[in-house]
């Protein structure tokens, strides 16, 4: 089942209109602060200079030589890799984000979804989120070097990495695809913008797919910018970091258990998910709880402004 988080509109419908504070996602609720966009970027199409310098910006933040697609959002290469290479077997590490299963079997590949990392071995292809979504286990980067030389080739989805750049592949992906995802971490999920890394065969199959303009003007000014700015980026994992603790402390209050999670959602182990979800809906809070797991509920972390609501909210 194709499930996702922030979708408002399913909350809006049940449980009216309103001020919501949507935490249903892993989305940052402390956004880069937009800058000033050329108008050049849009009336013009991207040019090749527009694009090198998104790359060049991408490759100083993730400190990385490697080769660099930016896609329409990881979602983009998620949708791509399945037809840039030959079908076969598939193996995917979960549970995880569903659409990497999805888009697998959607171009034809035999896909299993397995349990342990040591179970993806042998695959032509194999998935491993990291940090996971929703739970946040995270695998070492000499673990999935390892792992890239047992299976045909390895995607490693690092959406939830930016925090985290000691877990990351990203500095030598070797035989591994590496995706990042930018909206998350900058809160601009409506940017539409992330990252392929990878060897130069690979991304050159990737860019075929992908056409010559796999993102617009404004994203890549707004990503240069953003990518650019380690200050902003420092301040906000710390402050993120601080307010995973102060979710888990009000959660913990409520009776909920800490499962998981990362510097972007946590994820709780609570007496019936569906009810915590009700209950916090009628106060217009949305979380994210999952078909296949009666008791787990995420949050995302709030931005400043709301932490008094869902303080009322969780208040035993």
């Amino acid at each position: 089942m194709r499930d996702h988080g922030g979708n408002l509109d399913a909350a809006r419908e049940r449980y009216g209109e309103g001020d919501w504070i949507d935490l249903s996602t892993g989305i940052n609720r402390v956004p880069y602060p937009l800058p000033a966009i050329p108008a050049v970027a849009w009336t013009a199409l991207p040019d090749r200079a527009a694009m090198a310098g998104l790359i060049g910006a991408a490759q100083a933040a993730y400190a990385t030589g490697a080769e660099v697609l930016p896609v329409a959002g990881a979602q983009a290469a998620i949708q791509m890799i399945p037809r840039a290479f030959p079908a076969g077997l598939a193996r995917v590490l979960g549970p995880t984000y569903n659409e990497h299963a999805a888009a697998l079997r959607g171009a034809g590949w035999r896909v299993e979804e397995v349990g342990e990392i040591s179970a993806l071995g042998g695959a032509d292809l194999a998935v491993v989120v990291n940090p996971n979504n929703p739970d946040g286990s995270c695998h070492a980067p000499e673990a999935l070097r390892r792992l890239a030389g047992q299976v045909g080739r390895l995607v490693v989805d690092e959406s939830f990495a930016d925090p985290v750049p000691e877990l990351s592949l990203v500095s030598d992906p070797g035989r591994a695809l590496v995706l990042r995802s930018f909206g998350k971490f900058y809160g601009l999920a409506g940017v539409r913008l992330g990252f392929v890394l990878g060897d130069e065969a690979a991304i050159a199959a990737l860019a075929t797919l992908a056409g010559p303009w796999p993102v617009s003007g404004p994203a890549i000014a707004i990503g240069c910018a953003a990518l650019a700015d380690r200050g902003w980026a420092a301040a906000s994992i710390a402050r993120l970091q601080d307010d995973a603790g102060r979710l888990d402390g009000l959660a913990a209050g409520a009776g909920w258990r800490l499962v998981g999670g990362g510097h972007l959602f946590r994820l709780y182990d609570t007496p019936d998910a569906a009810a915590a979800q009700e209950s916090l809906a009628r106060r217009h809070i949305w979380s994210r709880i999952f078909p296949w797991h009666e008791r787990w509920l995420r949050l995302g972390l709030p931005a400043p402004g709301e932490w008094a609501r869902i303080e009322a909210a969780l208040r035993p």
